[in-house]
């Protein structure tokens, strides 16, 4: 997959970054989106470590540190019954 090429990790704990530059981690299926508005490559969702409504695309995970992907685990987004 192209994405996983250009160091995207995509599917159910997909570290994104809003553009305020909170990290958290959400669902990100190519495609799909239950919890989101699809706008390309960005999807307009809610920032559980912001408490706001923002843009949000995938981070490269190969750019991130150690502490910057643990600080993402600790938040995920509304999860889906």
């Amino acid at each position: 997959m192209l994405s996983r090429r250009r160091g995207y990790v995509l599917g159910t704990n997909t570290v994104v970054r809003c553009r305020s530059g909170h990290l958290f981690t959400t669902i990100w299926i190519p495609g799909v989106s239950l919890k989101s508005v699809r706008l390309g490559w960005w999807r307009y969702q809610k920032c559980p470590v912001g408490n706001h409504w923002t843009l949000v695309t995938p981070a490269k995970v190969s750019e991130l540190t150690e502490e910057e992907l643990q600080r993402a685990a600790q938040h995920h987004d509304v999860h889906i019954p």
